[in-house]
């Protein structure tokens, strides 16, 4: 081990040895923890395995490695070919007077359950902890490696690791000083995907007692679509589909295959199940792992017990358009193609019409998409939990300036307090004003009462009402959905929970 490095903070001691990390105005960030063992070699494919023991002090001054991947995110180390040790935990603690236990906020990172990692800057915990949290986030398997299907070994592996971390939250957290009965588990896209499995899981029950979902993406899969997906990327790869094939790819082949497959979904006709969405991994309901579509689970009241905030921004696609990641839809044709690949009543895509006046194809085409991939999917989580007895909120991200819409991820930096993290000012439409600063305070208390209270600060969601926080400037609005025009089209709209394989 290195030795104590500048600014560095009290070691703390774990269940595999001592760690210490580095203190920065009035919290102390221990970074690259690992919670299980390096999942290559011998343990690839399988369900995360206990990691390493240690003596003397472990310098967690930096971010552990992240899970293969061909992503390069402003400000975000990238994955190298021989990176192993992807399965580690970080924290900040905050100082304080008195010694009594604090609330812990877990934060799983989105990416498509394909890209990404817990060191990406706007997820930096240093605000949420000066707020009165132990701030937890993890790495876990993303890609193939993670959820890519293969015979004979568990599927939904990035849901296990991240079990695996809530576990090691359980056993080691009280020597950070946060409480183990108060743990939240939040999340932001495949983040807040795999929040809402999570809390459909048996595997995960009685690990946190709150969650946080954040732009949830209606994106499961049956096993027959899982295997489909791995016979594509088996046949880009030049192997067999089966485990031995699989296993003689490199994670960096895999890696190139599985992109290979995903920019040539969106040349598919629009009949294809991947035709309009490139997102080629997701949850799998294999029947052990995951059941089913966390809503149905859900809507059953699996987890009536944990209290839920979501969220969703009021136009999703609009980035994700932006930035190149979805087809291109201009014409009526397309239009209709789209509701017809999704199950999509003609009436609901035509009611956006009636919305949207005068509007272009492509607007209205990225707002049905955005709201039925995120935007009513996060809605439903929340009532039909209310429904089965459980208590959530509901909130909306209305915020825009300028080009910058409230589109996919823009809410995550406000959230966190961190409007001035690399690459969050593209996110948000360039450097906050007082009225973006003020928002961003509203957006992390609601965080952090939630986590310490079960109340974000409005009312909950009932069998009869659904109250709405929008969060914008220079205020926010509460409202009842309920009332909204654009509710009373999805109301008989029904999801096909499970995606047929193609």
């Amino acid at each position: 081990m290195s030795e104590q490095p500048r600014g560095a903070g009290r070691a703390f001691e774990t269940t595999s040895g001592h760690v210490r990390g580095v203190r920065s105005d009035g919290v102390t960030t221990v970074l690259g923890i690992p919670y299980a063992a390096a999942p290559f070699g011998a343990r690839r494919f399988r369900g995360p395995q206990p990691g390493p023991v240690w003596g003397g002090v472990r310098d967690c001054s930096a971010f552990g490695p992240i899970s293969p991947q061909s992503a390069e995110l402003p400000g975000a180390p990238v994955w190298r070919p021989g990176d192993e040790d992807v399965l580690s935990v970080n924290v900040w603690v905050p100082e304080r007077a008195d010694g009594g236990a604090l609330p812990v906020f877990f934060w799983i990172h989105g990416g498509a359950y394909t890209f990404g990692s817990s060191a990406q800057p706007d997820f930096d915990g240093t605000a949420l902890a000066r707020a009165g949290l132990i701030v937890v986030s993890c790495n876990y398997r993303v890609g193939f490696e993670g959820f890519g299907h293969v015979p004979g070994f568990p599927d939904n592996r990035g849901l296990l690791d991240q079990i695996a971390a809530l576990r090691w939250v359980r056993e080691n957290i009280e020597a950070f000083g946060g409480d183990p009965g108060n743990v939240t588990v939040a999340g932001h896209s495949a983040g807040g995907g795999s929040v809402a499995c999570l809390m459909a899981m048996e595997k995960s029950r009685g690990l946190f007692r709150r969650a946080i979902a954040h732009s949830v993406p209606h994106a499961f899969s049956t096993v027959a679509l899982a295997a489909a997906v791995t016979r594509r990327i088996a046949a880009s790869a030049g192997v067999a589909p089966t485990a031995d094939g699989l296993l003689s790819l490199t994670p960096q082949a895999l890696v190139a295959a599985s992109d290979q497959v995903a920019a040539r979904s969106r040349d598919q006709p629009v009949a294809a199940a991947h035709a309009f969405d490139p997102v080629i991994f997701q949850p799998v309901a294999d029947g052990e792992v995951l059941t089913a579509d966390p809503l149905r689970m859900i809507a059953s009241g699996t987890a009536r017990e944990v209290d839920l905030l979501v969220c969703h921004t009021l136009e999703e696609y609009w980035f994700l358009h932006a930035v190149g990641a979805v087809r291109e839809v201009t014409t009526e044709e397309g239009l209709a193609g789209l509701a017809d690949a999704l199950g999509l009543p003609s009436a609901l895509v035509d009611g956006y019409q009636a919305l949207m006046p005068g509007t272009p194809v492509l607007d209205r085409y990225l707002a049905v998409f955005g709201d039925a991939k995120f935007g009513e999917y996060t809605t439903r989580l929340a009532e039909y939990h209310a429904a089965a007895g459980g208590r959530a909120y509901l909130a909306r991200f209305a915020r825009r300036r300028g080009e910058a819409r409230p589109w996919h991820a823009a809410d995550v930096p406000f959230a966190f307090g961190n409007l001035d993290a690399i690459g969050a000012h593209f996110l948000i439409g360039g450097v906050p004003d007082d009225h973006d600063r003020a928002l961003s305070g509203r957006m992390l208390r609601s965080w952090a009462d939630f986590a310490a209270t079960g109340d974000p600060g409005w009312p909950a969601v009932t069998a009869d009402a659904t109250p709405v926080q929008s969060w914008a400037v220079p205020g926010d609005v509460l409202s009842d959905d309920d009332a909204s025009d654009l509710r009373a089209l999805w109301r008989d709209a029904r999801f096909t929970f499970l995606r047929p394989a193609a």
